[in-house]
């Protein structure tokens, strides 16, 4: 190997530790460390750093950076959402993204709900600088929309308020006891017939794909292992009763979108 490639090699892989390093830092590092931190418990202690600071939000949300993280399969699963919610009849009736979300899937999923008829769409987020920043990204369909600080787990919205609802890769970053209440929730918030839109991480088929994926989780993201089994979305919808669920799987099976119906 000549010095070229070497130097090459080098700093690819110094590229890689320290972008590996960055987000350790503001993942899960940043709340192993407010976890000694005495009296810092809230609800929001479990919302990683990346996520409320907007310095850090408009550095990562960059929508390379957000496809390479689910490995070039984002447009597939927002395309998959976008496309059921243009079959739905909205006139007149609202929607709910619950947790902001980063890339373009907020404003396809509005543009899409307004083109489907939706009355209003209502985004709720516990972190205030998440709502400014999806703001941001809306432009004329701005006006059609309400931007609500509150907690997924415990909302402040009416019963049966909406007639679909969005959840995009919220549930692997709650605590286990927080993620029944989020589906819960989401519930609550559906009027009978309406639709739960839910995407997230799935146990891999593939062996190799699911080491990659347990590694990833255990040093980033540990909460988001228990979806493979204990509290798997579908499993957890079923148990609840009254909802009647469909999925379909990417990327050999490491991702999942949940349409689940309210009975």
């Amino acid at each position: 190997m000549n010095t070229w490639m070497m130097n090459a090699v080098f700093a690819l892989f110094a590229l890689l530790v320290s972008t590996g390093l960055f987000f350790f830092v503001v993942t899960r590092g940043a709340l192993v460390v407010r976890g000694l931190s005495p009296g810092s418990q809230s609800e929001k202690s479990h919302v990683y750093p990346i996520y409320s600071n907007m310095r850090l939000i408009k550095l990562v949300d960059f929508q390379p950076i957000i496809s390479a993280i689910l490995l070039f399969q984002y447009h597939r699963l927002v395309s998959k959402i976008v496309a059921e919610l243009k079959q739905l009849d909205l006139r007149n009736k609202k929607l709910l993204i619950t947790s902001c979300a980063f890339g373009n899937v907020i404003p396809q999923v509005v543009k899409a709900a307004v083109q489907a008829g939706a009355e209003r769409v209502l985004i709720a987020d516990i972190i205030h600088n998440e709502l400014v920043h999806a703001r941001s990204k809306l432009g004329d369909f701005a006006g059609k929309v309400d931007f609500i600080e509150d907690n997924a787990t415990s909302m402040r919205q009416s019963d049966g308020v909406a007639a679909a609802n969005v959840m995009f890769f919220l549930l692997h970053e709650l605590p286990h006891r927080l993620k029944g209440q989020a589906l819960s929730e989401a519930g609550r918030m559906l009027a009978p017939g309406g639709k739960l839109f839910l995407a997230e991480f799935h146990r891999p088929e593939l062996w190799v794909l699911r080491a990659l994926s347990w590694t990833y989780f255990k040093v980033f993201e540990p909460l988001g292992l228990a979806l493979w089994d204990t509290h798997d979305p579908l499993g957890c919808l079923q148990d609840m009763g009254g909802w009647t669920c469909e999925r379909t799987t990417y990327f050999f099976g490491n991702f999942q979108i949940i349409t689940a119906t309210k009975q």
